[in-house]
C-alpha cells in the first residue's frame, strides 16, 4: 500500500487526455468536455493524431509532442495501445494515470491478465501510479476537475465516495445532485491493478477537504492493507460502507462455503468492517443518512431514545422501528412526567414514550417539552417529529426547536412529515447542522447507525481484559506433531492428536485412543476405564452418528466387544462403499449440566483465519446460531464474539443451570486464535461438542486439517497479531533487568501511570510545550493499541518494590504507508536517566525499521534539547535547522546507509 504520488493523481496542476477525439460517444471526447466544462484552471492537454482540436483546444499528435510534462494523464487509448503510452508517460517524467480506454470486453481472461502485468511492470508503482484499467474516472470539486465519463458534476463538500461500481458511481451521483449533497472526492477503482481501497483510504484519512468516507465494496484483494487502512482512516474520520452480499454471495458460490464451512463471504466482510471500526449500511439512502448524523458533533452512547411526535400514528411507526432495529424507547422520568404535565396539562399528552402531544401544539410548546426531555438522563437521543397540520405552522415550530437547541450537546434528529412547508422546514434545520430527515425510518436508522457506529468505535479502543500470566502453549510440541503427519503425507491429524495439541495449548480434552479392531477396543477401554464411547472410523462417513456409529457409557469389555460387531453390520448394510479405518475409544466426559458449545477455525481466501464459535452438539447445523471474528483475540474481543449468540444468554445460567465459565470459554478462544498463528500448517479446527459448565470446558471431539505453509503464521492473518518475537531482556548500567517489548492494549494502566511520572520538562520537551496531565482513555487508547504494521511502540518495563510492573520509557515510530519513511519520539522517565535505558530503546527502535526495510528515520526536537539531539547523534543522525519552525531541529538518518 502506497500515498506515494498520488497526490498527482487527486491535486494534479496539469493534466494530458491521451486518444482524445472529436466522436461524442468516444471516451476521449467525453472526458475533454467534463474536464473542460468543470472549470479546471491548470493546462488541459489532449493528445490525438486525427484532429486539430477537441473541445476548443489545440491537441498535440504524441505525448512526447506535449509542451510540458501533465502531472496525471487520462488515457483514452484501446488497452492493447496503453503499454506503449504508459512507456510514453513514464519517459516524460507523468506521475498518475487514470485508464479508461475500451478491449477488455473482446479480451480472454489470459490476454487480460498478460496486459494488466504488462502495463504493471512498464508503469512501476508508484513511478506512475494507475487507477484503473476500466475506471470511470473520479472527480475533485473543489479543483473544479471532472476526469470522468459521468453525466453530471457534483458541488464540492466534506464527504468523500470510493466505488467498486461503475453503476454506483453514477447511481450516487445522480441522488446527490438531487439532494444537494456535495463531495471532496468521487474515484471509480475499476479493475485495481494498482491503487487500492486501501491506498485512497490513506489518502482520504489524512485529507483536510474530507470529513467522512463513504464506499461501495464489492470483494476486496488484499485485506492485510486493507485492514490496516481502514482502521487507521476509521480512528480519524467516520468510514461508512455498502456491500449487497446476499446477492454477491449467491453469484460467487458463497450458499456451497456456507454449506461447507457453516458461514458465508458477506458475514466475514461484515466483521472486518466492525473489526476497523467502519459503520456498514443497507443502501444508498442509509449512506448519506448515516453520513450526515455522523457528522453532528454530538454522539449517543446507547440506543435508548426519546421521540417527540405531535402525531400518534407518526410517533408509534417510528417506536415500532426503533425496536425491531434493536433499540429501546427510553422512560421517562417522574420529573419529567410532571413537568410536562405543566406545561401540556396531564390530559392533553400521552404521559409516556413516545411523547404524543397535541396536534395544534405551537412552536413554544415544542420547544418547552423538547427542554425537559433534553435534561432526562434516560435517553440517549431525542427524535422531534412533526405531522402537517392546518392550525400549526411547520417553519414555525422548526424555528423554536432550532433555537431551542442553542449550545445543547445531546444527539436530537428531527422528521418533518410531507411536503412543501415541510421541506421548508427541514431546510431551517440543514442550516442550523441539525440532521433532518423526511420520514420517521430514516430518522430512527440514522440513530441506530449513530450507535452502531459509536459502538463499533469503542471495540476500537477498547482496553482488553488481561491475558493469564500462566498460559504458556507447547508450540514445539503442537509443531512435532503436525510436521510428522505431513511427513505421512497426511491432509487431516486423527483424532488423539488434535486433542494432543489442543492439549498443548491448554485446552482440556477427553482422553482418547484408536482402535483398529474390536480387539484393540477392549484394550484401549480397559486403559482408560470405564465407561467408554466408541466411535467408527470412516474416510467416507465424516459423522459417524448418522449411521449408528456412535455407542455411548458401554461398561464393560463385553458390551465394547458387541458394540463393535453391531456398528461394522450397520455400516456394512447401510454404506457398503465406505473404507472402515477401526475405531476410536473415548472416556466418557460426564459434565451434568453443561452447555454444548462449538469452536472452529478455517482458512478464508480473502481474510486468512477467521474463528467461529456457537452453539454446539448433534443440532448445530439446524440450530445455526453461530458469530464468527478475525484473529488475534484479545478477551474483550473474545467476549464480544461469545455475547453475538444466542446461547450466550443461556451460559450466563439459568433457573435450572448454573452460569458457565464464561472467562474459560473466552480463554479457549483465544487460545485457538494463538495456535492458529503459531502453526500456520493447520488449515481448519473444528471443536465439537465443546462442554461448558462453572467447573470450565472441556472438548470431546476435535478434528483438524492441514497442508504444507512456508513462512510465518502471522503473515496469513489480516489483522497483524502483537509480535512476541520483538522481546528482548536488556540490563541497564546499575544491572536492573528489564524487558523491551512492543506495548500492548493491557498496558493501559501502567502507561497512564508512566506519563503521571513524567517531569513537566519531560513532558514539554516530549509535546514541544506545555500540556495537560490528564490524559482521558480515549488518549490513552491511542498510546497503547496500535497496528504494529504501520506503528511501532518499544517500552521498558520492569517490576516495581511491590513486584507489579511499571513503565520506565517509550520509543515509538510511525511508518508512512509506503514504508518510505518512518517518524520517531522516545522519552525516558527523569528518574532513570543516566542508566543508557534511552540507548538501548533507541537502538531497538532503529534496528526494527531498518530490519522491516524503512528508508529512512526521522524526527524533531527542540533546539534547546542538546541531550536528545546527543543521543541522536550518537546513532549517525544528520541534525538541521527546522525551516518552518526557528524553536525546532529536524534529525534524520538514512537507514540504507545506515551502519550496524
Amino acid at each position: 500500500m502506497s500515498v506515494i504520488n498520488l497526490e498527482y493523481l487527486f491535486k494534479p496542476r496539469s493534466v494530458a487526455v491521451i486518444g482524445a477525439t472529436n466522436d461524442p460517444r468516444n471516451a476521449g471526447n467525453i472526458v475533454m468536455r467534463n474536464i473542460m466544462a468543470g472549470g479546471f484552471l491548470g493546462p488541459v492537454m489532449p493528445v490525438s493524431s486525427q484532429a486539430e482540436a477537441i473541445a476548443g483546444v489545440l491537441t498535440h499528435p504524441s505525448v512526447r509532442h506535449l509542451p510540458k510534462t501533465p502531472d496525471l494523464a487520462v488515457v483514452c487509448s484501446p488497452l492493447d495501445e496503453v503499454p506503449e503510452v504508459i512507456h510514453s508517460l513514464k519517459e516524460r517524467g507523468t506521475k498518475a494515470a487514470v485508464l479508461m480506454g475500451a478491449g477488455f470486453a473482446s479480451m480472454t481472461a489470459e490476454e487480460s491478465q498478460d496486459i494488466r502485468s504488462t502495463i504493471l511492470s512498464i508503469a512501476s508503482p508508484p513511478d506512475i501510479r494507475i487507477l484503473g484499467p476500466k475506471s470511470l474516472g473520479f472527480m475533485v470539486p473543489s479543483l473544479n476537475l471532472n476526469a470522468s465519463l459521468a453525466h453530471a458534476r457534483v458541488e464540492p463538500g466534506k464527504v468523500a465516495f470510493i466505488s467498486q461500481s461503475d453503476s454506483l458511481f453514477a447511481t450516487v451521483l445522480d441522488w446527490a445532485i438531487d439532494k444537494g449533497v456535495g463531495f471532496s472526492h468521487m474515484v471509480a477503482l475499476g479493475s485495481r491493478i494498482d491503487v487500492t481501497f486501501a491506498d485512497i483510504l490513506d489518502y482520504l484519512g489524512s485529507d483536510p477537504l474530507t470529513r467522512s468516507i463513504m464506499l461501495y465494496v464489492e470483494s476486496i484483494k488484499d485485506a492485510r492493507e486493507f485492514m490496516s487502512a481502514a482502521r487507521a482512516a476509521s480512528r480519524n474520520k467516520p468510514v461508512l460502507v455498502i456491500r449487497p452480499g446476499h446477492a454477491l454471495d449467491s453469484v460467487l458460490a458463497g450458499s456451497r462455503r456456507r454449506a461447507a464451512w457453516g458461514y458465508s463471504m458477506d458475514e466475514v466482510y461484515d466483521v472486518a468492517f466492525r473489526r476497523a471500526g467502519m459503520l456498514r449500511v443497507e443502501d444508498i439512502d442509509g449512506l448519506f443518512d448515516a453520513a450526515q448524523t455522523l457528522s453532528a458533533p454530538r454522539q449517543v452512547y446507547d440506543r435508548k431514545l426519546a421521540i417527540l411526535t405531535n402525531g400518534t400514528s407518526a410517533g408509534i411507526l417510528a417506536a415500532d422501528r426503533l425496536m425491531v432495529g434493536g433499540g429501546e424507547l427510553a422512560p421517562l422520568d417522574e420529573e419529567t412526567i410532571k413537568s410536562i404535565d405543566k406545561v401540556l396539562g396531564e390530559e392533553n399528552w400521552s404521559r409516556a414514550n413516545p411523547v404524543d402531544i397535541p396536534f395544534n401544539a405551537d412552536g413554544k410548546a415544542y420547544s418547552d417539552v423538547l427542554k425537559l426531555l433534553l435534561k432526562d438522563k434516560n435517553s440517549n437521543g431525542i427524535l422531534a417529529m412533526h405531522v402537517p397540520w392546518t392550525a400549526q405552522p411547520d417553519v414555525e415550530v422548526a424555528e423554536a426547536i432550532r433555537d431551542a437547541l442553542k449550545r445543547v450537546k445531546r444527539m436530537v434528529l428531527t422528521a418533518w412529515l410531507g411536503s412543501g412547508k415541510a421541506g421548508q422546514a427541514r431546510e431551517v434545520f440543514r442550516n442550523a447542522g441539525v440532521p433532518t430527515y423526511e420520514t420517521p425510518t430514516q430518522a430512527v436508522q440514522a440513530f441506530l447507525y449513530m450507535a452502531e457506529y459509536l459502538h463499533n468505535q469503542e471495540m476500537l479502543i477498547e482496553t482488553p481484559d488481561s491475558l493469564p500470566t500462566d498460559f504458556f502453549p507447547d508450540t514445539a510440541g503442537a509443531r512435532n506433531i503436525v510436521r510428522n503427519a505431513l511427513d505421512q503425507g497426511r491432509d487431516a491429524l486423527t483424532e488423539p492428536e488434535a486433542k494432543d495439541i489442543l492439549a498443548a495449548y491448554g485446552i482440556p480434552v477427553v482422553e482418547t485412543r484408536i482402535a483398529v479392531s474390536a480387539k484393540e477396543a477392549v484394550i484401549a477401554a480397559d486403559e482408560l476405564g470405564y465407561p467408554v464411547a466408541l466411535k467408527l472410523r470412516s474416510p467416507q462417513i465424516p459423522q459417524p452418528f448418522d449411521v449408528g456409529g456412535v455407542l455411548l457409557d458401554l461398561e464393560t469389555p463385553e458390551r465394547v466387544w458387541e458394540g463393535a460387531a453391531s456398528i461394522l453390520a450397520r455400516c456394512t448394510r447401510e454404506r457398503p462403499d465406505a473404507y472402515i479405518e477401526g475405531f476410536t475409544v473415548q472416556k466418557m466426559g460426564r459434565r451434568p449440566g453443561a452447555h454444548e458449545l462449538s469452536v472452529s477455525a478455517h482458512l478464508d481466501p480473502v481474510f486468512g483465519p477467521v474463528l467461529l464459535f456457537g452453539h454446539g452438539g448433534m443440532a448445530r447445523e439446524m440450530i445455526r446460531d453461530q458469530a464468527l471474528t478475525l484473529p488475534p483475540l484479545s478477551m474483550s474481543l473474545a467476549k464480544e464474539l461469545v455475547s453475538r449468540t444466542r446461547i450466550s444468554t443461556l451460559l450466563r445460567g439459568t433457573p435450572s443451570h448454573l452460569a458457565a465459565d464464561i472467562d474459560d470459554i473466552c480463554l479457549t478462544l483465544i487460545q485457538i486464535s494463538q495456535l492458529i498463528v503459531d502453526v500456520p500448517q493447520i488449515t481448519s479446527i473444528d471443536i465439537n461438542p465443546l462442554y461448558a459448565d462453572p467447573e470450565g470446558v472441556l472438548a470431546l471431539d476435535a478434528k483438524i486439517d492441514l497442508a504444507p505453509f512456508e513462512g510465518e503464521g502471522e503473515s496469513r492473518l489480516a489483522i497483524r497479531p502483537y509480535p512476541r518475537e520483538l522481546e528482548e531482556c536488556v540490563t541497564l548500567k546499575k544491572g536492573r533487568q528489564v524487558t523491551l517489548r512492543p506495548i500492548r492494549p493491557e498496558d493501559e494502566d501502567t502507561h497512564r501511570a508512566f506519563l503521571a511520572n513524567l517531569s513537566d520538562e519531560d513532558l514539554r520537551l516530549r509535546f514541544f510545550g506545555v500540556v495537560q496531565r490528564e490524559f482521558d482513555h480515549k488518549d490513552i487508547a491511542r498510546f497503547t493499541q496500535i497496528d504494529y504494521d504501520r506503528e511501532m511502540a518499544f517500552i521498558a518495563t520492569a517490576l516495581d518494590e511491590r513486584g507489579d510492573p511499571e513503565t520506565l520509557g517509550v520509543m515509538r515510530t510511525n511508518t508512512r504507508p509506503d514504508n518510505s519513511e518512518a517518524e520517531f519520539a522516545i522519552v525516558v522517565r527523569s528518574d532513570q536517566k543516566g542508566e543508557g535505558l534511552g540507548s538501548m530503546l533507541f537502538y531497538k527502535g532503529i534496528r526494527y525499521t531498518r530490519d522491516r526495510g524503512t528508508a529512512k528515520l526521522t524526527g524533531q526536537t527542540m533546539v534547546e534539547n542538546k541531550a536528545m539531539q546527543g543521543l541522536a547523534k550518537k546513532f549517525g543522525f544528520v541534525i538541521t535547522p527546522d525551516p518552518d519552525d526557528p524553536d525546532l531541529v529536524d534529525m534524520v538518518l538514512d537507514l540504507e546507509k545506515a551502519e550496524g
